[in-house]
């Protein structure tokens, strides 16, 4: 029974740390820093980490297959452009709207799931889109925010950062064959950082910005934003599925609220504490019944 519970754990662990992200690039720009020069020092640091702990524990590339390459390859684009479309759209989004964009990933995931198993969603799992996309607006405080100048540009940046998440993680809960939980990880830094440095701040690695004091935030960015989620969703997605994933990664918001709060002192409502509950609710859900399901199959299997 404990271990049905293990790999969802795994699931909420990786969104949570994605939660801290923000803050910490908040903070970064509070030291003189773009965001842009953040999220370049993310994926960069990233790959440092990624790759000491590739040398330490293999130090050889995985033989690929044609389908393992072109998966791996996808996850890699994807993580790298939901950071760069993320960031972009915030030219254009407040903050609480831009972090409601995003979180379309959680329909779009389980339609996404559904569309590729060429299946109906479930009950349960519509009954939990609906608590977390209530939750997602009362929690990121927007019920008053005025949208009528909002540019068409801040949505559909908004949502193709939704969407590009939604995908990176129905390709990174698909099994590569030949290839360990931190040779996927290095992998997937090389491609996302090969990405970022096309389209964001390269010149941080020469200028000296990098070993100048912005290396502290790429550390933490790198840690919580490359090694901490990718590891964890390449142990656990595979064996969740591409349909809860994306629901128990709903997580993500009520740890990006809390951490602000902390470290940034913004103000959090009694409306957006409902709307967390409301979050935690609809992700908890599916995983409940779920284990009850597994519990009722395996007490009629011990049946005589």
């Amino acid at each position: 029974m404990k271990q049905n519970w293990i790999y969802p754990l795994l699931i909420v662990i990786a969104a949570s740390s994605y939660g801290v992200l923000s803050t910490i690039v908040k903070v970064a720009m509070q030291h003189g820093y773009t965001s842009s020069e953040a999220v370049t020092s993310q994926y960069f640091v990233g790959f440092l980490l990624a790759l000491v702990l590739f040398v330490v524990t293999q130090r050889t590339l995985p033989k690929l297959s044609k389908k393992g390459a072109i998966t791996l390859l996808l996850a890699g684009t994807c993580t790298a452009i939901t950071g760069i479309v993320y960031g972009h759209s915030l030219n254009y989004l407040p903050a609480s709207l831009a972090v409601v964009m995003l979180f379309q990933f959680t329909w779009i995931g389980l339609f996404m799931d559904c569309f590729l198993k060429r299946r109906l969603p479930t009950r349960i799992e519509l009954i939990s889109l609906v608590f977390l996309f209530v939750g997602t607006i009362l929690a990121a405080g927007v019920i008053d925010v005025d949208l009528s100048q909002i540019a068409w540009q801040g949505w559909a940046l908004g949502l193709l950062a939704a969407f590009t998440f939604a995908a990176f993680m129905q390709f990174n809960a698909q099994p590569v064959e030949g290839v360990t939980t931190i040779g996927r990880t290095f992998i997937l830094s090389v491609v996302s950082l090969i990405i970022v440095f096309i389209f964001l701040s390269p010149e941080i690695v020469w200028n000296g910005q990098l070993t100048g004091g912005l290396w502290k935030f790429g550390l933490a960015l790198g840690l919580f934003g490359i090694i901490l989620p990718i590891l964890l969703f390449s142990i656990a997605a595979p064996k969740v599925g591409g349909a809860l994933v994306p629901i128990l990664s709903a997580m993500e918001l009520p740890v990006a609220i809390t951490v602000s709060v902390i470290v940034l002192n913004e103000s959090l409502t009694l409306l957006q504490i409902f709307g967390i509950v409301f979050v935690l609710f609809g992700m908890v859900l599916p995983s409940y019944f779920a284990s009850k399901k597994v519990r009722v199959i395996d007490q009629k299997q011990q049946l005589p």
